[in-house]
């Protein structure tokens, strides 16, 4: 990782914004956003249902790749079913294996839905903080033509891609925040590592199903403050923080749907979305239990804002 990719609190607010509007560098060699043409030897199994893998045609996440990960183009995709369905994208489990062998893995794919069957709430706001360079683009998706709804959708997808790939790598520096690994990226879907239980193919509980003891509600709010001050020390913000995406996957918790992470820094309003973020969180714990004076959300968002450099 090289040091401008995340700069220190004395160098933040210069020079280029990130996450919002800056294309992210795997996005620059040619590579397309927008939907994946069809391709003929992508037609399925009539037995199995496989499909071979999708690797080659992708943007790849950070090196190394995970041990687990299958990138063999050998390898065959099968549809397991669906783990969730959302106002802006579905998400499919999905099995790569390579034929002959033992070796498989269980994959998240995020489908950004098709463009007449979205409810984007957060165009807005993505919109005005994106840069697209051809006017044709931008008015397209400023008229919500279908042409357009598929470009945001394609935007969408590489920005979560992006910002998954951002925090997955900036442990050495800041410290570590647990996100699922990024695994690739082809149009509008998101390939994502699987978390649960691999035998079983059972996702992972969102934090907002569970009802944790004392001893263990302590330790996820723990957790969760660790995870916030290494955002904010690299000067970021979930943005749409909740108990709903939030995973916690054998005792650790982790965050998921993150393509609006906030430069809180460069974005005016970034206090806000600390500020916003803590409270909906705080909330959950609180009510659950933890001592008010354990989760005050302004005691945390002044430590956060202290550790983003902010005034």
């Amino acid at each position: 990782m090289r040091d401008h990719d995340f700069p220190s609190p004395e160098r933040r607010g210069r020079g280029r914004r990130r996450f919002d509007d800056d294309e992210p560098h795997f996005l620059k060699h040619g590579r397309a956003t927008g939907p994946t043409p069809a391709d003929p030897d992508d037609e399925p199994d009539p037995e199995t249902g496989a499909v071979w893998s999708s690797w080659d045609g992708a943007v790849h996440g950070p090196q190394p790749h995970p041990a687990w990960l299958i990138t063999e183009l050998a390898a065959k995709d099968t549809e397991l079913g669906v783990l969730k369905t959302g106002k802006e994208a579905d998400v499919h489990l999905v099995r790569r294996a390579v034929p002959g062998t033992d070796r498989s893995c269980l994959l998240a794919a995020k489908r950004y839905r098709d463009p007449r069957h979205r409810l984007f709430h957060r165009d807005a706001g993505y919109l005005e903080g994106r840069r697209v360079r051809r006017s044709r683009e931008m008015r397209a998706m400023a008229g919500r033509t279908a042409f357009g709804r598929e470009m945001i959708a394609g935007q969408w997808a590489a920005a979560e891609f992006a910002a998954l790939a951002r925090l997955w790598e900036i442990g050495e520096r800041y410290g570590t925040v647990a996100v699922p690994y990024p695994v690739q990226l082809r149009g509008t879907e998101l390939m994502l590592e699987f978390l649960g239980d691999p035998d079983g193919g059972r996702a992972a509980p969102r934090l907002a199903e569970l009802r944790p003891a004392a001893a263990e509600l302590r330790e996820l709010w723990g957790q969760l403050v660790e995870a916030l001050m290494v955002l904010a020390r690299a000067g970021y913000a979930h943005g749409d923080l909740s108990p709903y995406n939030l995973l916690v996957n054998a005792g650790r918790l982790v965050l998921i749907d993150l393509p609006q992470v906030v430069d809180v820094v460069a974005n005016p309003q970034g206090r806000d979305f600390l500020a916003r973020d803590v409270r909906v969180v705080a909330a959950w714990f609180a009510a659950r239990g933890l001592p008010p004076s354990l989760v005050d959300p302004t005691v945390l968002t002044e430590a956060l804002s202290r550790e983003a450099g902010l005034r």
